[in-house]
This record gives C-alpha cells, sequence and structure tokens, in this order.
C-alpha cells in the first residue's frame, strides 16, 4: 500500500488480549486494506484514543485482568465520541451479556464462533452506512418529522431542539422509521435501511436505547409505537 492509499484507509482497533485471534483479526483486516492498530488492555488502547480515535473499534469484553474491561472501554470511548462505529466480538455470548454490550452503546455484538467472512460483512456495512452519510447531496441533508430533525451529513439528530446522542446503528434505524410516518417498518427493513444482519432480540435491544434516549429529554415521548407481530412505526 502506498503512503498515499494508507493514510486515506479506514483505521480499525482491535482490543483483544488473546495473541493468537488477535493477529488473526489483524491479518483478515490488512489484507482488506484497513490500516490496524492492536492492543490487548483498555488502558494502552485509551492511551492511544485519547490522541486520536480509529474508525471502527473491535473489543473483546475480557481484557487481560479486567473481566469486563471491554464494557468499560465502551463508555470510555462513548465519552470521546458518540458516532464512532464499535463492535463486541467475544466468546461471552449470553443474552445478560449481549443486552449489557448494547445498552453501553456498541452498534454490534458477535460471538468468536463467527466465520472470518461473516465478520468483514458485518465491518463493511458498517462503514457502508458511514460512505452512504459521507455521500448524501446536501438537499437531502435535513429530514424533519414532527419535533424531530435529522441531519444525515452531520448524522445529528435532535428533538425539541436538543440534541440526541445516537449511535451510527441508532441513528439509521430512527431514519428509518422517522422517514414514513404511520408506515410500519418489519425488523427485515430496518435492517435493509440500516444495512446491517442482526437477530430480533439486538433490535428490540436498539430501539429501546433509541426510546430511552428520547425519554431522557421529553418523558412523554411516545413516537416510535410497536407494532406487535409487525415491526415498529413512527406514530402519527
Amino acid at each position: 500500500m502506498s503512503k498515499d492509499n494508507e493514510s486515506s484507509a479506514r483505521i480499525v482497533a482491535v482490543v483483544e488480549d488473546e495473541i493468537a485471534l488477535r493477529e488473526n483479526y489483524v491479518s483478515l483486516l490488512q489484507d482488506y486494506g484497513y490500516v490496524v492498530w492492536q492492543f490487548s488492555n483498555r488502558m494502552d488502547a485509551m492511551v492511544q484514543f485519547e490522541k486520536k480515535l480509529p474508525d471502527l473499534a473491535l473489543i473483546d469484553i475480557g481484557l487481560e485482568l479486567e473481566l469486563d474491561g471491554g464494557f468499560r472501554l465502551c463508555q470510555q470511548i462513548r465519552g470521546l465520541s458518540q458516532s464512532l462505529p464499535i463492535i463486541f466480538l467475544t466468546a461471552r455470548d449470553g443474552d445478560i451479556d449481549t443486552i449489557s454490550g448494547l445498552r453501553l452503546g456498541a452498534d454490534d455484538y458477535l460471538s468468536k464462533d463467527i466465520s472470518l467472512a461473516h465478520l468483514m460483512a458485518r465491518i463493511e456495512a458498517l462503514f457502508g452506512r458511514l460512505e452512504r452519510q459521507e455521500s448524501r447531496t446536501k438537499q437531502d441533508d435535513i429530514l424533519r418529522c414532527q419535533e424531530l430533525e435529522l441531519d444525515l451529513s452531520q448524522m445529528r439528530a435532535q428533538w425539541q431542539g436538543q440534541n440526541l446522542s445516537l449511535t451510527v446503528t441508532e441513528f439509521w434505524m430512527l431514519h428509518s422509521i422517522a422517514q414514513r410516518p404511520g408506515h410500519v417498518k418489519s425488523r427485515e427493513q430496518l435492517m435493509d435501511d440500516s444495512k446491517m444482519v442482526v437477530d430480533d432480540s439486538t433490535i428490540t435491544s436498539h430501539i429501546k436505547r433509541i426510546r430511552k434516549k428520547f425519554i431522557g429529554i421529553d418523558a412523554t415521548f411516545d413516537a416510535i409505537e410497536t407494532v406487535y407481530g409487525m415491526g415498529y412505526r413512527w406514530r402519527v
């Protein structure tokens, strides 16, 4: 890779304490043209992140002596950026850990059993959403729906004039629901619009987190309606 290409390549940070696994991920990502930063613990990762953030963070939960070091790292990253894509890649794939990871602001939560091809598909889907945002034309930049305003060029959301801090996944999921008020969006449509492939429980967790952020601004918020057996819609 030339220096010019390297300077424009996406940076992926891999935070994984198992050396063999970390080397596999690093090699795979480099083969796809990404610049890779690698860390074995939370502290070393944060030293770098406080200087410069990567374009995506791939994080294990257990990091060396910290049983939940990845969860804490996710919280710290969200303190620096609400939009940086974060993927948990871990052997801890129980419902409680999955929900905890998503509530902390992760965009995706994957088991280490996932194939490398599937992992790359999820990573490239996240970057695809970012590229879609970056390539939008100015006339498409603003979506307004009742007291909601979505600025697609800056990936900024506001409700009643106050900022909503959303992750990449949350932003595009909200955009999918709000762009056609009154129309039900199935889980499959939400996945298509958000360019991700996840299970139903993951989508439910994202919707709950989005609602919670609205309620933090407006305790009476009820615009995102669950249509049982069908999906979700923006209440007219």
